[in-house]
């Protein structure tokens, strides 16, 4: 009788243990790979009635376990519209999603501002997304009581803005993201909104450390939006970081070939530039010697974070060249004639970067 005992304990605990286990299995989520779909509650609807829909759209794996789970966290909110639901989410994170309410906002819209693009990237793309035009976006840009206002508003934003010798006064400002906008009617202010916000955001962490550098937040961000383009195909931004600080403190101008083409207002995928653009006295063509020691005067792009720590935290060396491979490796150089032995090695290995 005990073996029986024994062997009937051992078969409910397997039973007990291979329960929980299908229930747990049962939780996750349907598929690893993202799959949105809209999901429709109708007025007066349950948790309990909507499980057979949930399991035909395949969102759910087992309707038991799902009513079971509901059950057992007493879950009760449920309101009637439309849900934006993913394949990959458990069933916890979908019942997270109906009990926070119906937020869906069909007529939303993404848009995009890719790291290291300039003003008239981010304009182009704000009309193509919205019903705003290019215009729309370079007249908000002039407007000086708008600029005002934001200097009021931001703790990183000061009166370097209004300077006249800027291309785009926010350039460098705006940081770029993926950002849901309500619909396409937004307006630029709005788009540019959420765009600051998101840059005091990423700032914030680092606002005594930018305070007390000998740079103005202004000459920090000028010259992460050279690191950005410079750096961006590259694994060491605070090594080019640290090499342009070199330059700056040894009355050496950066010789930038990417502040050279805003100077220019070409895109680097554009064309070449001519001898007379490269040679250009130019507040922001930092191959002129006029500008020996100094920065443009404003940013050339919107620079990531990464580029922005890399400009407050530059690594220290004795190197004032560099270059970066096709690859992204950089080599770094003490000497002129060192960088262009690393240039020639690049070329002759076919590692030498090239724009189309």
């Amino acid at each position: 009788m005990k073996k029986f005992f024994l062997i009937i304990i051992v078969i409910l605990a397997f039973c007990i243990i291979g329960s929980f286990i299908f229930y747990n299995s049962n939780l996750s989520a349907v598929s690893k790979n993202s799959s949105e779909v809209d999901f429709e509650v109708d007025s007066g609807s349950t948790y309990y009635t909507i499980t057979p829909k949930l399991k035909q759209m395949g969102l759910i794996k087992n309707e038991l376990c799902f009513r079971i789970y509901i059950k057992l966290n007493n879950v009760k909110k449920l309101e009637a519209g439309i849900y934006k639901l993913n394949k990959n989410m458990s069933v916890k994170e979908i019942v997270e999603t109906f009990s926070k309410g119906n937020n869906y906002n069909p007529d939303a819209i993404l848009i995009t501002f890719k790291e290291g693009k300039n003003m008239r990237d981010i304009a182009k793309t704000i009309s193509e997304y919205t019903n705003n035009t290019e215009d729309d976006v370079f007249n908000l840009l002039k407007n000086k009581e708008y600029l005002n206002t934001l200097i009021t508003e931001y703790w990183f934003i000061d009166d370097s803005i209004l300077n006249e010798k800027l291309y785009y006064s926010l350039e460098g400002y705006l940081y770029p993201n993926t950002y849901e906008l309500k619909n396409k009617d937004a307006s630029v202010e709005d788009i540019f909104k959420v765009m600051l916000d998101e840059m005091d955001k990423k700032l914030t962490p680092y606002k005594s450390d930018l305070e007390k550098s000998k740079y103005s937040i202004h000459e920090i961000l000028t010259l992460a939006s050279i690191v950005e383009l410079e750096g961006a195909k590259s694994d060491d931004r605070e090594g080019i970081a640290g090499v342009f600080f070199n330059r700056l403190n040894n009355n050496i101008s950066l010789g930038s070939d990417v502040t050279t083409y805003y100077a220019a207002k070409v895109d680097m995928s554009e064309r070449d530039l001519y001898k007379s653009e490269i040679d250009a006295v130019n507040d922001y063509n930092t191959r002129s010697s006029s500008l020996a020691g100094k920065l443009p005067v404003g940013p050339i792009s919107n620079p990531s974070i990464e580029s922005i720590k890399a400009v407050l935290y530059p690594k220290i060396s004795d190197y004032f060249y560099f270059v970066a491979d096709k690859n992204g490796k950089t080599y770094f150089a003490k000497t002129y004639n060192e960088h262009l032995q690393n240039r020639d090695e690049l070329i002759k290995a076919g590692l030498w970067y090239t724009y189309n």
